[in-house]
C-alpha cells in the first residue's frame, strides 16, 4: 500500500522486541517498510550521535516514502535544531511524504510550522504504536500499550492518513466541558490552523527561531510523566506569554503516567483545567484522544480545521487531505 521509511531522531530503541513488531505489523498491513541503516544505532541516551541522527533524517527526506515514521520520541531533537535540513524536510512533504510522530517529535513539526505552512501529522511512532504486545513497551515510559497488540483507532487512523482519507476526528466531551460552553455558538473556529504536541515540546520552544507565532489557532496539548503542578507551570508561561489567548481554542489531550501524593490535598488535573479557564475567555476542551496512549489519532499539524461542538461530541474537521 504505502512505502514507509523508518528511521531513529531522538532517543535510542531500547525495546528491539517492540521494534521488529512493528515493522512485522506494518508489513503484514502490507506496505512496504525501509529502514534505515541506523535506526538501531546507540550513543548515550541517542540513536546515535548528534551526525548520525541529522544524516538518519537527511536519509529519511531524500528517501521518496509515502511516510516517514520514527522509531520513537524521548529526547535528543531540541539538540539539532539548529542543523536540521529544514528545507529537504518541507520539499519531501511538499512531494508526499507524510511525517508522522508525536513526543519529542513536536519540536521537528513546529519548526517547519514557523518556517511555512508544511503539514505533518501528530501520530504513533513505530515501537510505542505499532510494535505493542500484550506486555509494556520498557522504553523509559515511552509506550504504554494495550493487551493483544496495536489500538484498532489507531491502525484505523492511519490507514485513513496512508489513503488519503483522513477528514477529522471526534471525541464525547465531558459534561463539565459543555456545561463551561454555554451560550457559545457551535462553530468554535472556522479554517483555523491546528497545531501543537507535548506540552514541554511546545513550551521549550518559546522565544526560539522555531517558534512558530500561530494567531486564531487551535491548539492542543499532551503530556506524560509530569505532575499537574508541572503540567499547570508550562500552560501558565503559555497563559502569560499571551499564546492561549491568541487561539481560538485550547484541546488537552491525555496527561498520563504521573502520581499525586499526600501533599496535594485535592489538587489535580482537574483542579489545573479549571483555574486555566478562569483566566482565559477561549474555550478549553479535554478528552481529546491523543497522547502517550494506545489510542490515538492522527492530526495534521499546520492543516486548516474546523472545531465544531455538537451536544457532548467535538468534531475537529480538517476535509481531504492529500
Amino acid at each position: 500500500m504505502a512505502h514507509i521509511y523508518v528511521y531513529s531522531p531522538s532517543g535510542a530503541v531500547r525495546d528491539r522486541a517492540a521494534f521488529r513488531r512493528g515493522i512485522r505489523r506494518l508489513q503484514a498491513m502490507g506496505h512496504e517498510v525501509e529502514v534505515d541503516p541506523d535506526a538501531l544505532a546507540a550513543w548515550q541516551r541517542f540513536a546515535g550521535d548528534d551526525a548520525t541522527r541529522l544524516t538518519a533524517i537527511e536519509r529519511a527526506a531524500a528517501s521518496g516514502a509515502d511516510v516517514a515514521l520514527i522509531t520513537r520520541g524521548g529526547y535528543g531533537l531540541s539538540r539539532l535544531l539548529p542543523q536540521l535540513p529544514w528545507r529537504a524536510l518541507a520539499r519531501a512533504a511538499e512531494r508526499g511524504t507524510r511525517w508522522v510522530g508525536f513526543s519529542d517529535f513536536t519540536v521537528l513539526q513546529l519548526g517547519l510550522l514557523a518556517r511555512g505552512q508544511t503539514v505533518t501529522w501528530a501520530g504513533p511512532a513505530l515501537c510505542e504504536g505499532f510494535g505493542a504486545s500484550d506486555a509494556a513497551d520498557a522504553a523509559e515510559g515511552h509506550g504504554a500499550v494495550k493487551a493483544g497488540g496495536p489500538d484498532e483507532i489507531m491502525l484505523a487512523c492511519f490507514d485513513d492518513v496512508v489513503s488519503g482519507a483522513s477528514e477529522g476526528t471526534g471525541w464525547r466531551l465531558p459534561a463539565r466541558d459543555v456545561a463551561t460552553l454555554a451560550g457559545r455558538p457551535a462553530h468554535l473556529a472556522r479554517h483555523a490552523p491546528l497545531w501543537g504536541g507535548n506540552l514541554a515540546m511546545v513550551q521549550s520552544l518559546l522565544g526560539t527561531p522555531w517558534w512558530p507565532e500561530v494567531k486564531g489557532g487551535v491548539l492542543f496539548l499532551e503530556e506524560v510523566g509530569e505532575h499537574p503542578y508541572r503540567v499547570e507551570r508550562m500552560l501558565l508561561q503559555l497563559l502569560h506569554a499571551g499564546v492561549l489567548a491568541r487561539q481560538k481554542a485550547v484541546l488537552l489531550g491525555q496527561f498520563t503516567d504521573y502520581r499525586l501524593n499526600g501533599h496535594d490535598r485535592g489538587y489535580t488535573l482537574a483542579k489545573v483545567v479549571e483555574q486555566l479557564r478562569s483566566q482565559l475567555k477561549v474555550p478549553v476542551l479535554t478528552g481529546l484522544p491523543f497522547g502517550h496512549t494506545p489510542t490515538k489519532v492522527l492530526l495534521p499539524v499546520g492543516a486548516e480545521v474546523d472545531l465544531l461542538v455538537e451536544g457532548r461530541e467535538a468534531l475537529v474537521l480538517w476535509g481531504h487531505m492529500h
